[in-house]
């Protein structure tokens, strides 16, 4: 598992790179498609938001001990991005910074204790809520990918690359087929996203997965 300090520092970096995309974005900017299928720009930052939100409700579970799921239902996370993609876009930018900064000053406010509290996740996990910088972490990290506005898997940090193929590679299970590639191809394949140079051990293009994440 990763350690904490590290954890938080890829939510900062990412956030940075989901920030420097965004900056001058208009609302045609975020009309435009992300790299996820049937996703604009602008839903994929909605969602970038309402996940900060939401991981807010398990930093205030760890600190509280109030059960505060992250959503109240998969129909009300959806409806939060479907509302949120529509907004117009310095609202939506708004929203972004604001959701960030907010969710950073709960977890900076977390003691050793609370850190170590559990709070369960929206597919129905319990972790501890030093997770959470983790959870964030690869939102903000793969996002700024999604958003297609030059950040590529190459960019991001070659030990946040290895910690997302081991968590990927987990949760996928060992029906994924064994590839070989360049490291941030290969966790770009994994992802379910755009990807250069990949194959199977027999040196047969692997064929892509769906979208993780």
């Amino acid at each position: 598992m990763t350690d904490l300090r590290t954890a938080l520092a890829w939510v900062t970096e990412g956030t940075d790179l989901c920030r420097k995309a965004l900056a001058g974005y208009d609302d045609a900017s975020y009309g435009a498609p992300s790299l996820l299928p049937g996703w604009s720009r602008g839903h994929v930052v909605a969602h970038l938001a309402g996940n900060a939100e939401a991981l807010g409700n398990l930093v205030h579970w760890a600190r509280t001990g109030e059960r505060t799921p992250m959503y109240s239902s998969p129909e009300q996370r959806n409806a939060g991005i479907e509302s949120g993609a529509r907004l117009p876009a310095d609202r939506l930018t708004a929203w972004f910074e604001q959701s960030a900064q907010t969710l950073h000053d709960a977890m900076t406010r977390l003691t050793d204790a609370q850190w170590r509290a559990d709070v369960v996740t929206a597919q129905g996990r319990t972790v501890p809520a030093s997770d959470i910088p983790w959870l964030r972490g690869r939102e903000v990290m793969v996002h700024a990918v999604d958003l297609d506005a030059a950040v590529r898997f190459t960019d991001l940090p070659e030990d946040f690359l290895t910690a997302l193929r081991d968590d990927i590679g987990a949760r996928r299970g060992e029906s994924t087929p064994a590839v070989v590639g360049a490291p941030a191809e290969i966790t770009a394949y994994l992802a379910g996203r755009p990807y250069t140079g990949v194959t199977t051990v027999d040196g047969s293009p692997a064929e892509p997965l769906t979208p993780w994440l």
